[in-house]
């Protein structure tokens, strides 16, 4: 005959149904929310505009892991009427959300501060003459690392309370702690207001050029950190150095030259002396003229000494360019020039001579090599 159901199984039934309704509506609104994110993404990625693509992209995963947080929550939250422990109390749910909450919102600033600064280096990169990215790769990155250290500290700031830990003590325990802390992390500091003062002063940018007179320092910028500043030197090896370092050293940036200067010292024969006004009056037209070679800096062609063996005249003047490998292709176009109009003028390069006076007289006479 028919069996009726007992309570406890009813009890099992309803709890079964709800906790089933309360998996499928969440899974349900997280494809929903997905969905409306997928398409937007893609609408808003049409546009010029950086930051809607940045947006959409961070708020991808924590919308998704709220939506199943809260779904989980919930579920836990039907099962309290079935389930007698504190594990499953208001408090404790209401405490797991605000955490998830606070740590959900800081990955989304986060993510969203690092796409952006990806979108805004590229975009950088590709169109440099752009309004909206004129800002240079060093200022950017040196922002971002800090919105980033903003947004984490505040969002850890924010969940103390929330954790039952007051403030105040906390600080008052940093400021004895922050004693021993202090000596025993003087390098780190050193190192990071050494950071901080490049990110001010900005000596140089990440692509530059740098060298120290001082040490064996020299080659491109290629990272520039809170702690160590990356050099790639010219032999394709990575160079770390210390933010400190440079707070103590004089530091070039080539990067940064207006020009490049060319400054050669060249030697005529002695017996060309007649030809020499002529020579330098051609060389300097040649360079006043000259394509890559800027008149208006200083440009000098000018006798300027009795040589041993020759006598010297100095070429002085600056390329347009700063280009490394150009300049030198302009330096030698210079030099063959200069080899032309020498030659032109009927004249030659000297080269290091010496003359014997008395031979005449140490040579035997004629009649004497007859007789013998």
């Amino acid at each position: 005959m028919f069996e009726f159901l007992s309570l406890e199984r009813l009890a099992e039934l309803g709890w079964g149904v709800e906790l089933f309704a309360a998996v499928t509506l969440t899974l349900i609104a997280r494809f929903i929310a997905m969905r409306v994110l997928k398409v937007l993404g893609r609408q808003f990625e049409k546009t010029d505009n950086l930051w809607d693509d940045a947006l959409f992209k961070a708020a991808h995963d924590p919308v998704s892991w709220f939506i199943l947080i809260m779904g989980l929550l919930w579920a836990i939250q039907i099962s309290d009427g079935y389930i007698d422990t504190e594990l499953f109390s208001a408090g404790n749910l209401d405490l797991v959300r605000q955490l998830t909450f606070i740590v959900l919102l800081m990955v989304f600033l986060v993510r969203f501060i690092t796409l952006s600064e990806e979108h805004i280096l590229k975009d950088l990169q590709e169109r440099p003459d752009r309004e909206q990215t004129r800002m240079d790769p060093t200022t950017l990155i040196a922002l971002a690392k800090l919105l980033r250290l903003s947004v984490v500290i505040s969002s850890a700031l924010v969940a103390l309370p929330t954790l039952g830990i007051e403030i105040g003590a906390l600080l008052a325990f940093g400021g004895v702690g922050g004693i021993a802390v202090g000596f025993a992390a003087q390098d780190l500091l050193s190192n990071f207001f050494g950071g901080l003062m490049i990110y001010l002063d900005r000596p140089f940018a990440i692509g530059d050029w740098v060298r120290s007179p001082d040490r064996e320092i020299e080659g491109t910028v290629e990272s520039i950190g809170w702690r160590l500043t990356v050099i790639r030197t010219f032999d394709k090896r990575p160079l770390y150095v210390p933010n400190s370092v440079f707070t103590k050293l004089a530091l070039e940036n080539p990067s940064r030259m207006t020009n490049r200067r060319i400054r050669e010292t060249i030697g005529v024969r002695y017996q060309d002396s007649e030809r020499m006004e002529g020579i330098i009056g051609s060389v300097k037209a040649m360079l006043t003229t000259h394509e890559d070679i800027d008149a208006e800096q200083t440009l000098i062609v000018n006798f300027n000494a009795y040589n041993s063996s020759s006598l010297d005249f100095f070429i002085y003047c600056f390329t347009k360019t700063t280009n490394w490998i150009r300049f030198h292709e302009v330096k030698q176009d210079v030099l063959l020039k200069i080899v032309e109009i020498v030659h032109t003028h009927g004249a030659d390069f000297a080269f290091p001579t010496t003359t014997l006076d008395g031979l005449d007289q140490l040579r035997p006479e004629p009649e004497a090599l007859i007789s013998d």
